[in-house]
C-alpha cells in the first residue's frame, strides 16, 4: 500500500482531486478533501508514481518501494503552474528542474542510494556516481567537485547546516572514511555541483539538501541492519496524533574486525540520528533533529612486522573525536507562501597523541587538542506572488575555537594555545518567474556576507555576490540553460586561530574571504520516458585563495585536504588565484520497464598559482571521470547492479629525499617531506573500480527481509598511491647511515597499492 498527503508548497493546503497514477499500470487514486490519497492492493516491488491537478505542475516520484509489512507513505507537495492557470495539462513524468537552478543540480532518491553497487548504503560513497565528483584512489569519502578542493562543500539536513557527513572528519576539511548519516532517514538528496541558489553561501564547489523523510504517523516501525561495518537499529512511529518520531543508533565493528585481518590501526565509531516532527496544524510545524558521532582510532602493535605495516605504526596518530549538531526548523505557512525559521548548534571535539617510535618515554611528537563551537539563527521567506517566486532571509551566527597544538617538525616546533570568538552574518534575496508563456524562466539572486574577524570581512558590501540563471525550452523536451554567479567562502578557524605562539596575535589576522567566480550553460534532453541527457561547460575562478607555509616553503591551501589529520594550522603567506574548467555529460534512466542507470563523465583541468606565480595542476587535477551505474529488477524480487568508476591518476608533488633522510628530520617526522619546487609535477597511474551489487528481498506479511551481496572492486584492480619513503634497513632491521653521510639515514621508496576485493554481505530486518 502508497498513500500519503498532497499539498500546495507555499501554503501547505491540502489539494482535493489531485490524480495519482502508477506508471505503466491503470491503477489511479483521487486526493479527498484533506489532500490524502491510498493506493491499495499493490504486490511488493518497485513503482514510479505520477500526480497531476489542473493548474499545478505535474510531478514524478520515482524508485516508491512497497511491501506488504509496513505502508509506503508518500506525501507529496505541488507547486502552481502561474502561466496555465485555467488549462487542463496531461503531462509524461519528466525531470523537475527549479528555476533557481536549471544546471547543475541532481536529485538521488533513497532507494537508489540503497541499491548503489559498492555504496555499502553509505551516502558519501554514492555521491561519487554523479557527475564532476572524482573518486579518491582511497578508502576516503572526500568530496571533489569540477577540480575543487575537499573543503570547498556545504551540506545541509532538512534545512541545518551540519559542519561534516563522515567519521574520523579531518578538521578544517570535509571528507572522511565512513559516512554518518543514516540513509534510512533519508528521502531524497539534492546535490548542487554549481549554481547555487542565494539562500545558500560559504561554498564554492558544492551545495547538498539532505531531506528525510517524517516519522511514521500510523503504527511503530523498527528496522535491524548488518553489514559490513557496522549494525544499526532504528525505530519510528506516531507520539500522539500531530507528532512523529524516527531515532537510530549504530555500532561499528571495524575495531574486532581490523585486528583479526592484521592491520595495524583499529578504528571504531558510534553514531545517532533522530528526527522529531510535530504539525500543530495545516499553517505551524516544528521539526528537532539530532545527529551526532563518537569516533576513536587505536594502534595495533601486535601486527605483522612489514614494511608497510611498520610505516603506519610510525606515521598514524591515535585519535578521538566527538560531534553533533541539533536543531529546530519551525515552519508558519499563510496563503500565498511560507516562513522557515531555524536555530542550530554543532560542536566537534578533536583530539589526536603521537610519541616518537610510539613510545610514551620519548619525545611526544604531537598533542593536539581543539574545539569547535557554532550556534547559528537563521529566518527565511518564500512566496509567490503572481507569476513571482521570492525568496529572501538573513541569518546570523556565533562561533568559537579553540586548540593547543604541539607539533615537532623538520625545521621547528609548532607549540601554541589559541582561542578566537567571533560573529557571523549574512542576508539574501532570490526573484523568479517564468516568460514567455513558460518558455523563458529567469532568475536573480544578490547575497552578501561577513564577520567580525576583521575589519576588511567586517563589511558586508565588500562580499556583494549576485547570481543569475536563465532557462529557455525551445520544446517540451528541449532547453538551453545558463548560470553565472560570485561565490564566496570563510577559510576554516585551523586558519583564522592559528599563533605562532601561546599568547602572541594572531599570525593570520588580515585574511579575507575566498573568492570563485563561476559560469555554467549547457543542454537538456528530457525523453519524457524517464530519461534525460545533458551536457554542460562551465569554469570556475578562484581569487583570494591563502598560501600557507608548510614546511619551510609556501603552497596553495587548495591543494591540502584529503588526509587524516588537520588543514589549515599555519601561517598565511599571501593569496593565490585558481581556474578550473571543463565539459560534462550526463545521462540519467530513472527506473522504467525493470532497468535503471546513470552515466557521467567530465573531462576537465584544475589549477592554481605556486609561489611564483605561474599555473600548476592542482592536487585534484584527475583531468577525466567517468561513472558508470546500470541495475535490473529481476522476477521474484531479484536486483542486480554494477558501478564502474574511471578516472585519470591523481598529480603529486615528489619527496625531497636529501631534506626527508636527514637523521634530525626522519626521527621525528617518518616519512617523506614533498619538494614543493615540484608541486604537483608528476602523476599516478590511472584508477578504475567495478562494483557488483545483488539484492533478494522476501516481502512477508508481518516483516520484510532483505539479504545483500556488494562486492567492491570485483576485477581486483591493484591502485597505485603515492611510494612511501622508508629506511633501507640492513638484514637485522637496524637503520643505515647514507653513503659517505653519518648525517643522513639510508632511505628507498616502497611501492603502495591497494585495492582488495571487498565483499560484503548484509542483512537487513523490519518490521
Amino acid at each position: 500500500m502508497v498513500k500519503g498527503k498532497i499539498t500546495d508548497v507555499f501554503s501547505n493546503q491540502p489539494l482535493m482531486g489531485v490524480n495519482v497514477a502508477i506508471q505503466g499500470k491503470q491503477q489511479v487514486a483521487i486526493s479527498d478533501s484533506l489532500g490524502n490519497y491510498t493506493l491499495n492492493g499493490l504486490l511488493p516491488g518497485v513503482y514510479n508514481l505520477q500526480f497531476s491537478l489542473v493548474g499545478y505542475q505535474s510531478k514524478a516520484v520515482f524508485d516508491v518501494l512497497v511491501s506488504n509489512a509496513r505502508p509506503m507513505t508518500m506525501d507529496v507537495a505541488l507547486e502552481a503552474e502561474v502561466s496555465k492557470l485555467n488549462e487542463v495539462l496531461i503531462q509524461r513524468p519528466k525531470f523537475i528542474k527549479p528555476i533557481e537552478s536549471p544546471l547543475s543540480l541532481r536529485t538521488i532518491g533513497a532507494t537508489e542510494i540503497k541499491r548503489n553497487p559498492g555504496g555499502n548504503r553509505d551516502i558519501s560513497k554514492v555521491i561519487q556516481s554523479l557527475p564532476g565528483v572524482s573518486a579518491p584512489v582511497s578508502f576516503r569519502n572526500d568530496i571533489i567537485i569540477r577540480g575543487g578542493a575537499p573543503n570547498e562543500n556545504r551540506f545541509y539536513l532538512d534545512g541545518v547546516e551540519i559542519p561534516n557527513i563522515n567519521h574520523f572528519t579531518t578538521q578544517g576539511s570535509s571528507g572522511g572514511p565512513v559516512g554518518l548519516i543514516n540513509v534510512d532517514f533519508i528521502k531524497e538528496v539534492d546535490f548542487y555541483s554549481g549554481a547555487f541558489p542565494a539562500a545558500r553561501g560559504n561554498a564554492l564547489s558544492s551545495v547538498f539538501e539532505f531531506k528525510q523523510k517524517d516519522g511514521s504517523q500510523v503504527r511503530p516501525e523498527a528496522s535491524l541492519t548488518l553489514g559490513s561495518s557496522d549494525f544499526a537499529l532504528m525505530g519510528e512511529g506516531p507520539i500522539g496524533e500531530k507528532t512523529s518520531y524516527m531515532a537510530s543508533y549504530r555500532l561499528s565493528y571495524l575495531q574486532g574486525l581490523f585486528k583479526v585481518l592484521g592491520l595495524p590501526f583499529l578504528p571504531s565509531y558510534q553514531d545517532f540520528q533522530f528526527k522529531l516532527k510535530s504539525r500543530f496544524n495545516t499553517k505551524n510545524e516544528l521539526t528537532l533533529l539530532g545527529l551526532g558521532a563518537l569516533d576513536k582510532s587505536v594502534l595495533n602493535f601486535n601486527t605483522k612486522q612489514t614494511e608497510n605495516n611498520q610505516y603506519i605504526l610510525a606515521n598514524l596518530p591515535e585519535n578521538k573525536q566527538e560531534n553533533y549538531t541539533i536543531g529546530a526548523v519551525y515552519k508558519n505557512y499563510r496563503s500565498k507562501g511560507f516562513s522557515t525559521f531555524v536555530l542550530s548548534r554543532n560542536y566537534l571535539s578533536n583530539r589526536a597523541d603521537k610519541f616518537q617510535d610510539n613510545d610514551e618515554n620519548k619525545l611526544q611528537t604531537l598533542n593536539y587538542r581543539s574545539t569547535e563551537t557554532e550556534n547559528k539563527l537563521r529566518f527565511e521567506n518564500s512566496s509567490l506572488e503572481g507569476s513571482y517566486k521570492i525568496n529572501f532571509g538573513a541569518g546570523i551566527e556565533t562561533a568559537n575555537y579553540t586548540t593547543n597544538s604541539l607539533q615537532v617538525l623538520p625545521g621547528g616546533t609548532e607549540n601554541y594555545a589559541s582561542e578566537i570568538d567571533l560573529i557571523k552574518y549574512g542576508a539574501f534575496a532570490q526573484v523568479s518567474a517564468p516568460y514567455l508563456d513558460n518558455k523563458l524562466n529567469l532568475s536573480f539572486g544578490l547575497r552578501l556576507d561577513g564577520n567580525s574577524f576583521n575589519s576588511e570581512m567586517g563589511n558586508p558590501l565588500k562580499t556583494l555576490s549576485p547570481r543569475f540563471s536563465a532557462s529557455y525550452n525551445f520544446s517540451e523536451k528541449i532547453s538551453f540553460n545558463f548560470n553565472t554567479g560570485i561565490y564566496y567562502q570563510l577559510p576554516a578557524y585551523t586558519v583564522l586561530g592559528f599563533r605562532e605562539q601561546t599568547g602572541g596575535v594572531l599570525a593570520n589576522a588580515n585574511i579575507d574571504y575566498i573568492r570563485s567566480s563561476q559560469l555554467v550553460a549547457g543542454f537538456e534532453y528530457n525523453t519524457l520516458k524517464n530519461t534525460k541527457f545533458t551536457v554542460e561547460g562551465f569554469y570556475k575562478h578562484y581569487g583570494n585563495y591563502p598560501m600557507v607555509k608548510v614546511f619551510n616553503d609556501v603552497v596553495p591551501l587548495a591543494n591540502l585536504g584529503a588526509d587524516f589529520g588537520v588543514v589549515g594550522n599555519k601561517p598565511v603567506m599571501g593569496t593565490t588565484e585558481g581556474r578550473s574548467y571543463g565539459l560534462e555529460f550526463f545521462a540519467q534512466q530513472r527506473l522504467n520497464r525493470g532497468f535503471y542507470g546513470i552515466l557521467a563523465l567530465t573531462l576537465f583541468r584544475s589549477e592554481f598559482e605556486d609561489k611564483n606565480g605561474e599555473y600548476v595542476q592542482s592536487s585534484w587535477n584527475n583531468r577525466y571521470i567517468l561513472s558508470m551505474t546500470a541495475g535490473k529488477l529481476l522476477p521474484r524480487n531479484w536486483e542486480i547492479g554494477a558501478k564502474l568508476r574511471l578516472s585519470g591518476g591523481a598529480p603529486y608533488t615528489p619527496y625531497d629525499i636529501a631534506y626527508s633522510s636527514l637523521k634530525s628530520n626522519y626521527s621525528v617526522f617518518p616519512q617523506g617531506i614533498p619538494d614543493y619546487d615540484r608541486l604537483n609535477d608528476s602523476r599516478l597511474k590511472g584508477f578504475y573500480q567495478l562494483d557488483v551489487r545483488v539484492d533478494k528481498k522476501y516481502p512477508f506479511k508481518k516483516f520484510n527481509l532483505n539479504v545483500y551481496l556488494d562486492i567492491q572492486n570485483l576485477t581486483y584492480n591493484k591502485y597505485e598511491t603515492q611510494a612511501q619513503l622508508v629506511l633501507d634497513r640492513d638484514a637485522n632491521g637496524n637503520p643505515q647511515d647514507a653513503l659517505g653521510d653519518p648525517t643522513r639515514f639510508r632511505t628507498k621508496l616502497l611501492t603502495n597499492t591497494s585495492g582488495n576485493i571487498l565483499p560484503t554481505i548484509g542483512v537487513i530486518f523490519e518490521l
